[in-house]
């Protein structure tokens, strides 16, 4: 049994404001499947496929108040390209953001409800990712959630280090997931984080022991009504298994 990363989950106060921002940011399709939730995905994407990680957008009334732990790096794939995408999310509404990066050669910004992203200078190794390079998420040790997550889900580890572990989709398409070594504790709940999703004819409940056995553990909230299971890794950070399909 293996997981796959289907989604990422992002919450904000306004969903359709949020949504539309990122569906101009990435030139994909806004859809909602039930009050408070905006979805996106590439136009004409058949879900779930590895060639994009998509984005659910959930109504949450409580405002950011801490620089998040998971944010999206956006691929360009000329100097003209990263200035021109920051120059039209600068129109959709981004802001520059300041968080201790100093003078580096991507580009730090914040969305409207102020969650950070970087818009990346060309690199090569992102040039088939799509809008979306990576998937970042910092960490204190990224060689145990390298080891945590590489068992959790059925995609490929490619650079393990004491500073940056990087994974891809067994099937080589689509963005990274990168753990990145970063100062400072995780001190609250994440506002954005992974969602996975067992294979079609996988047991849920099987696939949460293994996940468990792998270190998973139980953010302690009532989960009664929830038709999916809120977990956390090794680090504390939350994440979604959902129903297979």
């Amino acid at each position: 049994m293996a997981a796959r990363l289907v989604q990422i989950s992002m919450k904000a106060r306004d969903d359709s404001a949020l949504g539309r921002f990122w569906a101009e940011a990435l030139g994909w399709g806004v859809d909602s499947e039930a009050p408070g939730v905006t979805n996106l995905e590439p136009v004409g994407f058949a879900y779930p496929d590895p060639v994009a990680v998509c984005i659910d957008i959930v109504a949450d009334p409580e405002p950011k108040t801490v620089k998040n732990r998971v944010h999206l790096d956006l691929a360009t794939t000329s100097a003209a390209h990263q200035a021109e995408l920051v120059a039209r999310l600068k129109d959709l509404g981004a802001t520059f953001a300041d968080v201790g990066q100093g003078e580096v050669p991507w580009t730090v910004m914040a969305d409207p409800e102020g969650n950070e992203f970087c818009v990346l200078e060309p690199r090569p190794v992102y040039r088939d990712t799509g809008p979306v390079a990576a998937v970042v998420v910092d960490c204190a040790d990224p060689r145990a959630l390298a080891r945590f997550w590489g068992g959790a889900m059925d995609w490929t580890t490619y650079e393990v280090t004491d500073d940056q572990a990087t994974m891809r989709s067994a099937q080589g398409v689509g963005p990274y997931l990168e753990f990145l070594r970063t100062p400072g504790a995780k001190s609250v709940w994440n506002r954005v984080h992974l969602d996975l999703r067992p294979y079609p004819g996988d047991d849920p409940g099987a696939e949460g022991a293994r996940l468990r056995a792998l270190g998973a553990t139980d953010p302690g909230i009532d989960q009664s009504a929830l038709s999916w299971t809120v977990m956390a890794d090794p680090e504390g950070n939350e994440f979604c298994l959902l129903s297979p399909l």
